[in-house]
């Protein structure tokens, strides 16, 4: 099969799809990428995929501008005429959903997360779940990574309960995130956020609890590795960030394509999110062997079993996250030890990346019977 993977950026195909993409070639299907050209495109195309510019605007919301760009894919779906189309992040989610729906193209979407339109009650909201209701109308699969998602999408009549599945997150690479490479845990703990630097990571919460424990335990590094300078309202300016590390309340490292020597340095991985789908770091992180905290909310509970892999601390709390922050700190190291192989254990059993790649494959199958197309695309793969 002619088969599309698109996406916001081509760097996040590359970071979070690359075994997709590896194992959809193994079995013989055509991949091209289809996503805003950025430094990575040279590396999917390495990988044997072709590469295709989406033009658009992530943070984009002029009606007249996001008009044109869905024409533009329209016209490129039907030029292309690919014969199914993989489609991740919500703005294309939406968008390939609508152009494809035009063209006949079987699509199968997947909602890694609500976006922060959706989360902050706005009119956007209104808007996003206008364009959901009407543009998930067409996807053959909808891909969901947690239930409450699910069940929201469901309840609010935004997608048909018969066109959902559920997916445990991205997966993780349990051969490329292992404990070995983790430097054990020390006396004093170095706590580490990974993510984008936005606001609706939690990334005020985890400053300001750091500026909290930082009076009692001197000690105690808090580090930032991610993205500055990302087209979203919720982006934490650069200032900020030069101030917190001016101030000696934070290390910002910058941002990486491995992200397994920082893991390797840390004693704690922190997300204090709002809302995620089901947080990628923290599955990385218990991989590797090492506790997390995060919030009880929506995406987040799901990678973490409170007091046993990791602590859950409520949203939108400082207090609270540096409460829990205190009580890692003060456990001795085999116990933090005992938390991070727990969560290794966690992720052997429910978030292996083979399971998502499965599950892609065999709705890849269904729909390649449904067109009448060879067995020989209907192989299981082996990842």
């Amino acid at each position: 099969m002619d088969i599309f993977i698109t996406a916001n950026t081509t760097w996040y195909t590359f970071n979070f799809r690359s075994r997709l993409i590896t194992a959809l070639r193994e079995q013989g299907h055509r991949i091209t990428v289809l996503a805003p050209r950025d430094e990575y495109v040279s590396r999917i195309e390495t990988m044997g995929a072709r590469h295709l510019h989406l033009e658009m605007d992530n943070a984009g919301t002029n009606p007249l501008c996001e008009l044109v760009t869905l024409s533009r894919l329209s016209a490129l779906l039907r030029r292309e005429s690919p014969e199914l189309i993989l489609s991740f992040t919500p703005k294309v989610n939406i968008y390939v959903s609508l152009a494809a729906r035009l063209s006949g193209i079987p699509v199968v979407a997947n909602v890694s997360g609500l976006g922060t339109g959706f989360m902050r009650g706005s009119l956007l909201k209104t808007v996003m779940m206008g364009l959901y209701r009407l543009s998930f109308r067409h996807p053959h699969t909808v891909f969901f990574q947690n239930e409450e998602d699910r069940s929201e999408f469901i309840r609010t009549g935004l997608v048909d309960s018969k066109r959902t599945k559920r997916l445990p997150g991205s997966g993780v690479d349990l051969e490329r995130f292992t404990p070995e490479q983790h430097a054990g845990p020390r006396k004093r703990c170095v706590f580490l956020l990974v993510a984008r630097l936005l606001w609706d990571k939690g990334v005020r919460e985890f400053v300001e609890a750091a500026r909290q424990l930082k009076s009692k335990y001197p000690e105690t590094e808090f580090r930032l590795l991610g993205f500055l300078d990302v087209q979203n309202p919720s982006a934490v300016p650069r200032s900020d960030v030069e101030r917190w590390v001016a101030e000696g309340v934070i290390t910002y490292l910058g941002s990486t394509d491995d992200v397994r020597k920082y893991y390797a340095d840390a004693d704690c991985v922190v997300l204090p999110s709002y809302r995620e789908g089901t947080p990628r770091t923290l599955l990385e992180a218990s991989s590797m062997g090492l506790p997390t905290i995060a919030t009880d909310a929506v995406g987040c509970r799901d990678a973490v079993d409170n007091g046993v892999t990791g602590l859950l601390c409520k949203v939108r709390d400082a207090v609270d996250l540096a409460a829990k922050m205190a009580l890692m700190t003060l456990m001795s190291p085999e116990e933090r030890a005992k938390m991070g192989m727990a969560g290794r254990a966690k992720m052997e059993r429910e978030f292996d990346e083979r399971i998502v790649i499965e599950r892609y494959m065999a709705v890849i199958r269904e729909i390649g019977s449904a067109m009448g197309l060879p067995r020989k695309t209907a192989v299981r793969v082996s990842v």
